[in-house]
């Protein structure tokens, strides 16, 4: 068993720093400027700006280049070992936030009205549940 010289093995009662999150530093090396260091958080900003200048136009299509964008960054959180400014929390963390928001948001772009892309069989009857209490749906 190591003994530590000059402190204790417990965690300090007060925090004096903070730890930078798993993948924290930049995606290419020192030699490059800033733009190319943050590479991963630029591409996934681009595309969600995209997104919203499409959605202007096509409501859909935009929202499913957000919701694309956001799942991109889920894979290059999981895949890459660093991801520059892109990492926040923890790896896992980070890949569940962005896998989570980029399906809701393509999931809700493909359910959208009018024309429907995907339906929910029971949807409606549990909207007119919530809504309307114990009533029925009218059919």
């Amino acid at each position: 068993m190591k003994v530590r010289v000059g402190g204790s093995r417990r965690f300090p009662l007060v925090t004096r720093d903070t730890a930078r999150p798993e993948g924290g530093q930049s995606a290419v090396g020192a030699g490059h400027s800033a733009p190319y260091r943050q590479w991963p958080l630029l591409a996934v900003c681009f595309g969600v700006l995209t997104g919203l200048l499409v959605t202007i136009a096509e409501f859909r299509s935009g929202a499913l280049i957000i919701g694309g964008s956001l799942l991109a960054a889920a894979v290059m959180r999981r895949m890459m070992p660093s991801v520059g400014m892109l990492a926040v929390r923890s790896g896992f963390t980070d890949m569940l936030t962005y896998g989570a928001l980029g399906l809701a948001i393509t999931l809700l772009a493909l359910m959208a009205q009018p024309e429907p892309k995907l339906t929910v069989p029971y949807l409606e009857d549990i909207v007119h549940f919530l809504v309307r209490g114990n009533e029925p749906p009218e059919s």
